[in-house]
């Protein structure tokens, strides 16, 4: 028998098994509506209803709809309402600047875009077929009662177009299908040991490769989702302290703000031999994993993953033969990438360059063939990061793709690069990543100018014209010139020595 893999399942055994069970406790404190506290029964009849919707909007099974916001219970619902009746979910970073806005909803053809009420001034010019606000027509894409037409399933199709950034200035879109995103999330809840007594922290913002797969793996045990529109450190306590947290993902830069927040917290510091907290992109320093154990009382696990890999590949979790280490032994275990999860065969070519091979591999990157090929080359998915496997455990070492993790975000050299060589006073220009405790990597921009009187907080000024904020330098140096090869090529391998040198292993960008 084949019974064909849809996201659809996660939800509706959660309805079938925990009907009256809480699902989400959507954020309060919002410019739209809160929805309140939804059980899985109400979740799932809003996700119902939002396939009508579509429905009566005309969009077709394959239509894509793009959505731009925080976390809230609307977009949470998306991944089952929008994916669920066999439409494509696009989901876009809130953080993007309006004309990256455009290109995505644009390129990836979508019919209906839904937008954060933050954010509709600035999405104003942006008009596909259908634009909602979020909050303003619920009446229209979530009509109470509603029933969309029964969508057969097929676990090839795709189920969202997750935009990222890479070697180009221009994104990718990447095409995760159902059969991807249910293995990704029932392999990730399986090695995280999600179960139905846990409750998810939304720390991580759910766009971020559909939040990773546990809006889908928490809610098909019948976990209950906390949802977090913004994070902030004290916030993250409270709600831990409030509603029993057990579980949350973020990048290391969520670690450093509760670190900061627990230092003033007052009485015992809340979750302690309770919560895991999930962390991805640049590994933070071993210091800092030693202090999440030892000051929060957490457990702290590290993945490795890319959005095209919907994203698990590995993961880093404390296992008994490190019982007895040292904390800061321990801590130095903790801060590879990982072991290769169930169904991931992982190696390092002879370059060097990190490759995988697993049914969480993403389809294609959509209307672009030849960066498909490129990426899936002998049937194996170049990762881009450079590293090993030794004794079973991934190592990245450096990126062989000029791509910058700062605060779990991806962030392209090139297109910070061609921001600031639109100013007419910059000659030369390296953009780098560079060791940050709090973001993991700082976006670094080493800059020749042709002697015009600047600062480098006027070209800040500049990029954020460009850029959405999180890609913007955070730190700007002035050089006399750049270091080049015999042949003019930029050496920024020398750059990143110059920040890295005393690292370890950490990730250069």
């Amino acid at each position: 028998m084949f019974v064909p893999l849809t996201v659809r399942d996660f939800i509706e055994r959660a309805e079938t098994v925990y009907p009256q069970r809480v699902a989400v406790v959507d954020e309060q404190d919002q410019p739209a509506t809160s929805w309140g506290s939804l059980t899985y029964s109400q979740f799932a009849a809003r996700a119902r209803a939002q396939a009508a919707g579509l429905d009566a909007l005309g969009v077709p099974v394959g239509g894509r709809v793009a959505i731009a916001s925080h976390n809230s219970a609307r977009l949470l619902t998306s991944f089952f309402g929008v994916s669920g009746s066999g439409r494509i979910l696009v989901p876009i970073n809130f953080r993007l600047a309006p004309a990256e806005v455009e290109y995505i909803v644009e390129h990836s053809g979508a019919e209906v875009l839904l937008v954060d009420p933050e954010l509709d001034e600035s999405l104003a010019h942006i008009a596909p077929r259908h634009r909602f606000v979020l909050g303003e027509s619920d009446d229209v894409l979530f009509p109470e009662g509603a029933v969309g037409a029964k969508w057969e399933g097929d676990e090839s199709a795709t189920a969202t177009i997750n935009y990222t950034s890479g070697t180009t200035a221009r994104p990718k879109g990447v095409q995760l299908t159902h059969r991807n995103l249910w293995l990704n999330a029932t392999t990730f809840g399986w090695h995280s040991t999600v179960t139905d007594r846990d409750v998810l922290l939304h720390t991580l913002p759910m766009f971020h490769a559909n939040g990773w797969g546990m809006p889908y793996a928490v809610t098909g045990m019948g976990g209950r989702h906390i949802v977090l529109r913004k994070v902030d450190g004290t916030e993250i306590l409270r709600r831990v302290d409030e509603h029993g947290v057990t579980i949350m993902c973020g990048a290391p830069a969520v670690l450093a703000m509760v670190l900061d927040a627990a230092a003033e917290w007052e009485g015992e510091i809340p979750g302690r031999d309770r919560v895991r907290v999930i962390v991805a992109g640049a590994p933070p320093p071993s210091r800092t994993i030693e202090r999440i154990e030892s000051e929060l009382g957490w457990e702290f696990i590290q993945i490795y993953g890319l959005t095209e890999t919907s994203p698990f590949l590995t993961m880093n979790r404390r296992r008994e033969e490190w019982d007895d280490l040292p904390a800061h032994a321990r801590a130095r275990e903790l801060g590879k990438a990982g072991a290769p999860a169930i169904g991931v065969r992982m190696k390092a070519d002879e370059s060097g360059e990190i490759l995988a091979r697993s049914n969480v591999v993403l389809e294609a990157y959509w209307e672009q063939p030849e960066e498909t090929a490129a990426a899936l080359a002998d049937d194996w998915f170049h990762t881009g990061d450079g590293g090993a496997v030794i004794d079973g455990y991934v190592t990245i070492s450096d990126r062989k793709k000029d791509v910058i993790i700062s605060g779990g975000e991806n962030v392209s050299s090139i297109e910070v690069e061609d921001a600031l060589m639109s100013h007419p006073a910059i000659r030369e220009v390296a953009v780098v990543g560079t060791p940050d405790d709090k973001w993991g990597e700082a976006v670094t921009a080493l800059v020749v100018t042709d002697g015009t009187p600047l600062t480098a907080a006027d070209l800040v000024a500049h990029c954020r014209t460009l850029l959405a904020g999180y890609k913007c330098p955070k730190r700007i140096e002035f050089r006399d010139e750049l270091p080049r090869t015999a042949t003019g090529k930029l050496q920024k391998f020398k750059l990143r020595q110059e920040f890295w040198e005393g690292e370890g292993a950490q990730i250069k960008g």
